[in-house]
């Protein structure tokens, strides 16, 4: 009588990616934490154009394309969780090409009567490639950074990272986005000093971009970008032109209180007295509807959430994830910073969105994409055995 013998074969193709995870690593928090963000950012994008709806506009559509874009951006994250975030290390060239053609398109796209060439329009939806390039530059500079962790003493090696982020900076400084050039610096210093970089030159580049600010000044700020600055050292100089919307913004956070006025129902946010309040100054719309507690509530979430991101990249198996969370990370923290600084008075007005609160699909899928990687690292962190 023979003797049956079944033998192993090795998954090929979506099984195999999904043989090598570790489905309890899976970080039900962060998913919760994300999703919370991108609830409120959608109830901030209805409330913000209510107003508007009775003129056939406004509210309905706006939360309809919300939506849409939470889907999407929602299968953008459940299929990058399943890929290998290892897989980055193979195509971070292509992808650092990509991402410098996606800035170029923009420019050549990217509507030539607007003040900024940064939005370019797909299939009737507004997408703005620089929201992306924050997320591929961080895939970028992980891999360098992880290929050259035991020569960060070098001051050649860290000059190669700034090297890299150049001439995404360039271009959109060209657009121009002064917002998003800040961003990739804030994403830079805090992959190096992840990285381990020697403090001696994280602090010469930092007195260098402090003494290159009269050039940036001179040579590269627009005329409105220069009264954006000067605005917040004293709107009440021009309390009814360049100060306008600080005042304005602060006003709506003060006439909050406690508990806000609700959904819906914030005086100067249905008056509609706040420019792209859906944009720039929603965290002043949020603060006067939501109240205090709300803004508590909001800034608890986005502290979760970054512990739950910071967490995944210490576990990680390899520095590429642990330098991945530390970019990602960085860059959610200086919006918020810079976001809610120039509301309060603090930040210059720069027009750096409120990750997952300000409307906005670009942001909200760039995201998505950036945590779509940090799951992969979660369920990653102990090589696949076969």
């Amino acid at each position: 009588m023979g003797v049956l013998r079944v033998e192993r074969s090795e998954p090929t193709g979506l099984a195999a990616r999904a043989a090598g995870i570790n489905w309890h690593d899976f970080d039900l928090q962060l998913v919760l934490y994300a999703a919370l963000l991108a609830v409120l950012g959608l109830a901030m994008a209805y409330s913000n154009t209510a107003a508007a709806a009775g003129e056939g506009v406004g509210a309905p559509s706006t939360f309809a394309r919300g939506v849409a874009w939470l889907l999407v951006a929602g299968v953008i994250f459940a299929v990058v969780s399943l890929f290998d975030y290892t897989w980055l290390t193979s195509f971070s060239w292509p992808i650092y090409l990509v991402n410098l053609g996606l800035l170029a398109a923009s420019l050549l796209l990217g509507d030539p009567d607007a003040s900024s060439s940064r939005w370019v329009s797909i299939l009737g939806f507004q997408f703005q490639f620089s929201e992306l390039a924050k997320i591929l530059m961080i895939i970028v500079l992980a891999r360098y950074l992880a290929d050259r962790e035991t020569k960060l003493d070098s001051l050649g090696s860290i000059l190669g990272a700034c090297l890299l982020v150049l001439p995404a900076w360039v271009l959109v400084m060209l657009q121009p986005d002064l917002g998003t050039s800040l961003v990739f610096f804030a994403i830079l210093a805090g992959m190096l000093f992840m990285a381990g970089a020697r403090l001696r030159w994280l602090v010469l580049l930092g007195a260098t971009a402090l003494a290159a600010i009269p050039l940036a000044w001179t040579f590269l700020l627009h005329d409105y970008q220069k009264v954006r600055f000067t605005s917040f050292l004293d709107p009440s100089a021009d309390p009814l032109g360049a100060g306008y919307q600080l005042l304005t913004a602060q006003e709506a956070v003060r006439s909050g209180g406690l508990l806000g006025y609700g959904i819906t129902n914030g005086a100067q946010n249905q008056a509609q007295l706040l420019p792209v309040q859906t944009t720039d100054f929603v965290f002043a719309i949020l603060a006067e509807e939501l109240g205090f507690v709300g803004c508590l509530v909001v800034f608890l979430l986005f502290v979760a959430l970054l512990w739950r991101i910071l967490l995944a990249a210490w576990r990680s198996r390899d520095t590429l994830g642990l330098l991945f969370g530390a970019g990602l990370a960085s860059m959610i923290l200086f919006q918020l910073a810079v976001n809610v600084g120039m509301i309060l008075g603090i930040m210059p007005i720069t027009g750096i969105p409120l990750p997952f609160i300000t409307h906005g699909g670009s942001s909200l899928v760039s995201i998505a994409l950036g945590l779509g990687i940090i799951q992969s690292i979660n369920v990653r962190r102990r090589r696949p055995e076969w």
